[in-house]
């Protein structure tokens, strides 16, 4: 009776297991994950408005001198391809704001 009880018990384990972490995503969903992507949608937006101010003669926009912009230029190389396409693609009037159905 021991030895079937023990085969059975990795079985249970990895059912309880898989039901505990889909427990915690369902919780996960439900309190936080509008929270987390509203704080990523507002980083992203800060992140672009500083790459916008410090480079924006990139795009034709002087702003900054561009002795301060070549300083900080390394760090930002590998994002700017992905900037420049936010900050020139086309936009619709609806995308300004979020339009929350509640």
């Amino acid at each position: 009776m021991s030895s079937l009880t023990l085969r059975w018990a990795p079985e249970w384990a990895s059912k309880v297991r898989a039901f505990l972490r889909a427990l915690r995503e369902v919780l996960y969903g439900m309190t936080t994950y509008e929270m987390e992507k509203t704080v990523r949608e507002q980083r992203t937006e800060l992140a672009d408005l500083f790459t916008l101010i410090v480079f924006g003669d990139l795009i034709g926009l002087p702003v900054l001198p561009p002795h301060y912009a070549l300083r900080l230029l390394p760090s930002i190389v590998p994002e700017l391809p992905g900037w420049k396409r936010r900050i020139l693609r086309e936009r619709e009037v609806t995308e300004l704001e979020d339009f929350h159905l509640h």
